[in-house]
């Protein structure tokens, strides 16, 4: 202890550097600098790229972003700041002070002390053009600048808030988060649209598989998480899933992101619906709120029309029926309809979308489902899926959501390439 305290009285007698006459000046994202309550001549410094540049005779105007919020920050400078390098694109470094702006426009604006350009742009043969408002289908050929433009950033900042979102509610309602493997032996879809695993380079015994079985990239963590729901109650994962598809449609990637829940002691598809209602309006409205400007943009410029559809679904109930009762008002309204067995199964369908969730109560019943298993030929491969029934088995449920068709429903874009960063489908995988 003695030891210590004159350690600590040496360390204070060596701190004897004189003070510095200035602050330095504190870095803040546009974002912030936006939301300054008491802009009173702070000396901050702000990193981003140029939007606009507008040069008068006595006094520079830049808007500066650096992807924290769809408004940029204004920059006032002397004119002696102007040079060729600072061109729309360009990236600089801003040093001066956050003071009121006198337009009514913006609440603040940086009075530059200094401005470097840190990275140059060639304005012309830059495939963004000042003014223009590209078509999002011209931005998918340049994957690498896309994020750039205002219509993907606002659609990019959704999609993070909106993961964030998901995140929460499922920790708000108690469920444990885990992380399902992306490389597995089962096809859980039994669609047979797998991309298969395997190393690039030849082992030594190329007749055997890498992992002794065949192994492919998953198409749904739900097998994984029956397993987990037996310990964990309830569980969830959100993560990339793959699908083979020969498909360049709208609505198809070969890789996307699915959010999937696993639930035991549930006996009925009204929990499920309960569970799937909530998670889409909780995830929905904490996107309106955090991120109002971006989804204004979206329903303005992309989806015209597009915000009152969104508040009609999160003003009622959603209209979810079961497969047994669709099949029963089919049959009411067809004779020639033949009735099938009943499946304890749900889905949510969004006109222009599609299939946004399906659920289901699992069989858990250990007699039936070992009958199945032996009639496929698949005891041996799924004997553990067995042993979960065996040992401590409970009525269980779960569903999915495929999170770029959510962000589709909400946002109106009309083509899932477009709220993805880097769309992989068939006959392309970009960088």
């Amino acid at each position: 202890m003695l030891g210590a305290r004159c350690l600590l009285r040496a360390l204070r007698s060596c701190s004897t550097a004189p003070c510095p006459r200035h602050r330095p000046s504190a870095r803040l994202s546009v974002r912030d600098a936006l939301g300054s309550q008491n802009a009173s001549g702070e000396r901050v410094k702000v990193q981003g790229w140029v939007r606009s540049v507008r040069s008068q005779k006595e006094v520079l105007f830049l808007h500066v972003n650096d992807g924290s919020s769809l408004e940029s920050l204004q920059v006032v400078a002397d004119s002696n700041f102007d040079n060729r390098e600072l061109t729309f694109g360009s990236s600089v470094e801003v040093l001066g002070q956050l003071v009121q702006s006198p337009s009514k426009r913006q609440n603040v604006e940086l009075k530059a002390e200094k401005i470097e350009v840190i990275g140059n742009c060639d304005a012309k043969a830059f495939p963004i053009k000042y003014k223009e408002k590209h078509p999002l289908e011209y931005m998918r050929q340049y994957p690498h600048l896309r994020c750039r433009t205002n219509a993907l950033g606002s659609i990019l900042r959704v999609r993070s808030e909106a993961t964030a979102a998901i995140h929460s509610f499922f920790k708000n309602s108690g469920f444990v988060h885990i992380h399902t493997p992306i490389i597995t032996s089962n096809d859980c879809e039994g669609a047979g649209e797998l991309f298969r695993v395997e190393p690039s380079s030849k082992i030594k015994l190329p007749e055997e598989n890498f992992f002794n079985v065949p192994a492919f990239l998953t198409v749904s963590g739900q097998l994984h998480l029956e397993v987990m729901s037996g310990a964990f109650t309830q569980v969830f994962t959100f993560g990339p899933t793959f699908r083979a598809e020969n498909s360049q449609s709208r609505r198809h990637l070969a890789e996307f992101y699915m959010v999937e829940a696993e639930i035991s002691f549930v006996e009925s598809l009204q929990d499920l619906m309960q569970i799937m209602e909530g998670l889409f309006k909780t995830t929905t409205m904490t996107v309106l709120s955090n991120c109002p400007e971006d989804v204004e943009l979206c329903h303005k410029f992309i989806a015209p029309g597009h915000k009152d559809r969104l508040e009609h679904m999160l003003k009622n109930n959603f209209l979810i029926i079961s497969y047994t009762e669709a099949i029963e008002i089919l049959q009411r309204a067809s004779q020639n309809f033949t009735f099938t067995p009943e499946v304890a199964a749900v889905d949510l369908l969004v006109p222009g979308v599609g299939e946004l969730f399906g659920g289901s109560l699992r069989e858990e019943r250990y007699h039936f489902l070992k009958q199945q298993l032996a009639r496929s030929g698949l005891t041996e491969a799924y004997q553990w899926y067995l042993d979960l029934r065996r040992f401590g088995s409970v009525p269980h449920g779960g569903f999915g959501m495929g999170f770029e068709r959510y962000l589709q429903c909400i946002l109106g874009v009309e083509n899932i390439k477009d709220v993805i960063p880097f769309p992989r489908f068939t006959h392309s995988c970009l960088l």
